[in-house]
């Protein structure tokens, strides 16, 4: 028997002369090297989003130290016209005058979340019309523009301009998110998704410690002491912008992409209206079984992230009041959960099985249940740690189930818009969250109010059942 080569295809000739294919060589290197830039493309998106996100959680520790600095040299008068209003809402929910600094805090971190809530969409919309790269470009200049504000506000309505060009450029996450979806398989989305949340918790760990160092470091710097944390963010955005141009390949080539400019444009105006965003009406041309499906996500995507993000806020509140937390206490406690969460999204979130997303998901909805619980009862640190130990593995695992089920939905073409409203959705949660969880923790008390959000969350648990 011998063995010809007939372009790229490998023959044998059998007894009779006749040829056989054995393998389509150029096919199998094809697809090897498909594999290799895919798998680059995907560690590329981790390693951009981890510097961004350094960048973005520095500040957190830093708030407290802001707020003390505006509320004594702000010459604009806007720190006192919104202190103002905290105070209203302050004197509303009864919450003592030592708590006004975390209610500001929380204030202007709904309003950031609420800029993403408008912004994410659309960006994701135009990324699927123009390419990733461009936006995910755009997304970097505007968010290092924003720290440069930073460490030019001299007074609190540069500082608020800063946060608000933040939250209106910080698209790159659902971007992130896309191209994971570009480049993955239903066999390794899974795995994509983890790594998005592994680069979470990995920011949100090292991030405030950073911060934390510059607020430690900022005593004798002088009013202006904010300057140096800002231009720290700006350095590592800056790195990000040239680590994306270098690095990243486009991963939604232009035949992949369908619709002309007027169309998108015309999408955007429907992006301005939230109960367009929960219809998901943006999208053309699918099923109507399948966008009914989509549309249930996107709901119980929001009433997550709402009743979550409103109790994770109050859990301040709580530490300080019940366990005398110092902020480095608190601190810790942040450091705990989110090492569990990076530990559990490396080690068994990214081995997910595909298909196996939606039932995950439900099991991580179940598990928050008692974890609040626990957490709303605790009179002791060792049951406080038990229910946020059940916190942070349920975190680790709902987010990036969620986004990996909505994520295969739609085509190609369609995926920046579907995460963009799908991370939309959870945004314009986590803005109303915070205020909601205030209002519930000091008008009923901790327990009975983590005992409503927790069972609260079984509402997006039947809702994902349906699905």
């Amino acid at each position: 028997m011998a063995t010809l080569r007939s372009g790229t295809k490998l023959e044998k000739l059998d007894a009779n002369g006749n040829k056989n294919t054995v393998a389509d060589f150029g096919d199998k290197v094809s697809e090897k090297q498909a594999k290799i830039d895919n798998g680059k493309t995907v560690w590329v998106i981790f390693i951009s989003l981890l510097i961004d996100l350094l960048a973005f959680t520095l500040i957190l520790p830093l708030f407290p130290a802001l707020i003390s600095h505006y509320r004594e040299h702000d010459s604009s008068g806007l720190f006192r016209a919104m202190e103002n209003k905290v105070k209203v809402f302050q004197d509303l929910v009864g919450a003592p005058d030592r708590f006004n600094t975390v209610l500001f805090g929380g204030f202007i971190g709904s309003l950031f979340s609420f800029l993403q809530f408008v912004s994410s969409p659309i960006i994701g919309g135009l990324s699927d019309r123009f390419g990733r790269k461009p936006l995910l470009l755009i997304s970097a200049v505007g968010i290092a523009f924003s720290y440069l504000l930073w460490a030019l506000s001299s007074n609190f309505t540069i500082f608020i301009l800063a946060r608000s060009v933040g939250g209106i450029f910080k698209g790159n996450v659902s971007l992130s998110t896309a191209i994971i979806t570009d480049v993955s398989t239903p066999a390794t989305r899974a795995r994509g998704m983890a790594l998005v949340g592994i680069a979470f918790s990995i920011g949100f760990l090292v991030g405030p410690m950073i911060g934390a160092g510059f607020s430690v470091w900022r005593e004798g710097q002088g009013e202006n002491w904010y300057v140096y944390p800002a231009i720290f963010a700006l350095i590592l955005a800056i790195i990000d912008i040239f680590f994306i141009a270098i690095f990243f390949t486009e991963s939604l080539p232009e035949y992949k992409r369908h619709g002309s400019t007027a169309d998108t444009l015309a999408q955007i105006k429907e992006y301005l209206d939230p109960m367009s965003l929960f219809k998901f009406s943006s999208l053309r041309n699918l099923e109507p079984k399948k966008l009914a499906s989509l549309q249930q996500v996107g709901l119980l995507y929001f009433i997550y992230l709402f009743l979550y993000s409103g109790m994770e806020f109050t859990l301040t509140f709580l530490t300080h009041l019940r366990f005398n937390f110092t902020s480095m206490q608190q601190g810790r406690m942040f450091l705990f959960i989110g090492t569990l969460m990076a530990i559990f999204q490396g080690g068994y979130v990214r081995r997910i099985p595909p298909g196996s997303e939606k039932k995950v998901a439900m099991r991580g909805l179940l598990l928050i249940v008692p974890s609040y619980a626990i957490v709303g009862m605790s009179q002791s640190v060792s049951m406080l740690y038990l229910g946020l130990a059940l916190y942070a593995i349920s975190t680790a695992i709902v987010v990036p189930c969620l986004t990996s089920l909505v994520s295969q939905f739609g085509d190609q073409h369609q995926k920046g818009i579907i995460i963009g409203v799908f991370r939309s959705l959870g945004a314009l949660g986590r803005a109303m969250g915070p205020i909601f969880g205030s209002l519930l923790y000091w008008s009923l008390g901790p327990e009975i109010s983590y005992g409503i959000c927790g069972f609260g969350l079984l509402i997006p648990y039947f809702l994902l059942k349906k699905v």
